[in-house]
């Protein structure tokens, strides 16, 4: 295609050898009528010279700057020269900004036999010396002189489907190979027009481009992938049959053996499986007096051995757990004291003490979040809603001297936690902390995201500190929990120590693992800082 390309750009530029006669013929109105003779005896001449050059050209026409038409062809028929300039890809050519060009398929309607079949029109646009235009050359080709099928590729193209399909700038059709071989009438072409072309990007086909060297031709090559790949398919399923085949007999052979041999083995490896996911259980079946024999009633000795040791030693481990987390929950859920506030609550109504009553409403609110069932988890909006609660009993207590601010993620809000954490906390920084009325008291709990997803919390205040032995002393206790965690409480200890922040780090390893933590940040000179790590766990609550 780059070649003739070339070839034809060069004939077309073989006119400009003669460009005064072109751009002469647009002025003919003054002329003799033997120079009218002359001038367009030397256009024939010109034009059968063109024709010359390529024995392929059917059609050689001149269009002059004033829509004369001027024409030369080896056989009889002629061009209708009113409908050759009424064709619509003809003043698309006026319209565009090519020299050169090649129009897509079109009908043979403006020759007078307006016989079936299609051509292609390459040409170039004429300039006078000064760049005014002068006029067009048109030459009318066969498309199948464009691409000619040779043998091998006829072949190929009946073996596996192939088709190539030209076209130009405009997407419009030059040439397809299923018109050229008669798969299809090129009338079918020109009616499909471009949506031929979409109509084959279709996934089942492999479709390899190219183009010419300047870009003015698109060459698309489209194969069936099914009739390219049958060979290849062929021989797959016969390869997988193959496999299969030889998997059978293997499988069939595999078990004879491991039937007379391996089957003592294969049972051993089964219950060690069985073992690892928690299922001692010993096998059964009775065993041939050999090395493998021996091996499987060593190993029932240790899955009995193992079982004995889960029962006597990890379920009483897992069973004092309980008991010790139900024995730290019990320590905050003193079920009857809620009624009985509430009781006092109405009394204190009934006698017209508002204030009184308030107290009491408050703290009942804080009992009743307060008061779950044993292992239950509340979300860290209702621990907060406690703690806040707390506050505002002990700001009615102490005449408004705690502020508190609270600086927690709306979506952390809706995380589980278990319940009564910040609460301990913050009374203990009022029982620690605060020092008297000269100044408010400013209590302020923080939440974030760590790098892992889980949830930090740090709650500050700004009361009267300890000292970094104090401190010291104190973390060493807090680090200390994972060791205390699975102990009951020592039933000699004085009941006013209360729930420290010993048994919120307890409850956290207890409930949440060795990872997660209670721990007094160091270093704060100015009051005290508590930092708690929780995982996001047990999902979102409202």
């Amino acid at each position: 295609m780059n070649e003739f390309l070339k070839e034809y750009e060069e004939v077309t530029k073989s006119v400009l050898v003669d460009n005064d006669i072109i751009y002469s013929l647009g002025e003919t109105q003054n002329l003799p009528f033997d120079e009218l003779v002359d001038q367009r005896l030397a256009v024939q001449r010109l034009l059968m010279r063109v024709a010359l050059l390529k024995s392929e050209m059917s059609t050689v026409m001149l269009v002059s700057r004033d829509n004369s038409v001027y024409q030369y062809s080896s056989s009889t028929n002629k061009v209708n020269e009113n409908m050759l300039l009424s064709q619509e890809w003809y003043r698309g050519l006026r319209d565009s900004n090519e020299t050169f060009f090649i129009t897509g398929l079109h009908d043979r309607s403006y020759y007078e036999d307006k016989g079936e079949g299609a051509v292609v029109t390459v040409g170039r646009v004429l300039f006078s010396s000064d760049g005014a235009y002068a006029g067009m050359l048109l030459m009318d080709l066969d498309p199948f002189t464009l691409l000619q099928l040779d043998h091998e590729f006829i072949l190929a193209r009946d073996k596996y489907g192939i088709s190539v399909i030209i076209t130009n700038l405009k997407q419009q059709i030059v040439y397809h190979s299923d018109a050229a071989s008669g798969r299809l009438s090129w009338k079918q072409v020109l009616d499909s027009g471009s949506s031929y072309i979409k109509d084959n990007e279709v996934k089942d086909h492999i479709v390899l481009l190219g183009s010419t060297s300047q870009g003015e031709l698109l060459i698309q090559t489209d194969i069936p992938r099914a009739r390219l790949l049958q060979k290849i398919n062929q021989i797959k399923a016969m390869t997988v049959i193959v496999i299969l085949m030889s998997c059978l007999i293997i499988t069939l052979f595999s078990f004879g053996l491991s039937y007379t041999i391996t089957r003592p083995i294969k049972a051993l490896r089964r219950s060690m499986k069985q073992a690892e996911v928690g299922q001692y259980l010993a096998i059964e079946k009775e065993q041939a007096n050999d090395e493998i024999g021996s091996l499987v009633h060593s190993y029932n000795n240790m899955i009995t051995t193992i079982r004995t040791l889960i029962e006597d030693v990890y379920i009483g481990e897992i069973k004092q757990r309980q008991a010790k987390f139900i024995a730290l929950q019990n320590q905050i859920n003193p079920h009857m004291l809620y009624n009985t506030l509430e009781s006092i609550r109405m009394k204190a109504l009934v006698k017209d003490d508002d204030e009184t009553a308030d107290m009491i409403k408050i703290l009942a609110r804080m009992f009743r979040l307060a008061l779950a069932k044993e292992g239950k988890q509340h979300s860290v909006k209702h621990e907060l809603e406690y703690t806040a609660n707390y506050l505002q009993l002990q700001n009615i207590r102490f005449d408004h001297m705690f502020k508190l601010e609270l600086r927690v993620p709306d979506e952390m809000l809706k995380c589980s936690i278990i319940p009564l954490v910040f609460q301990p906390i913050v009374e203990n920084s009022i029982n620690h902390g605060f020092e008297d009325y000269s100044r408010i008291m400013d209590i302020r709990i923080e939440g974030s995201w760590t790098e892992h997803g889980e949830m930090l919390f740090r709650i500050t205040d700004n009361g009267v500190g300890m000292s970094l032995d104090k401190q010291s002393e104190l973390r060493a206790l807090l680090d200390g929990a994972e060791s205390h965690k699975y102990k009951l409480e020592d039933m000699d200890e004085p009941a006013e120590k209360g729930l420290g922040l010993q048994n919120i780090a307890e409850r956290i390893k207890l409930h949440y693992g060795e990872r997660y933590y209670l721990t007094i940040v160091a270093g704060v000179k100015d009051g005290t800082s508590i930092e708690l790590l929780i995982p996001r766990s047990g999902g979102d609550l409202v």
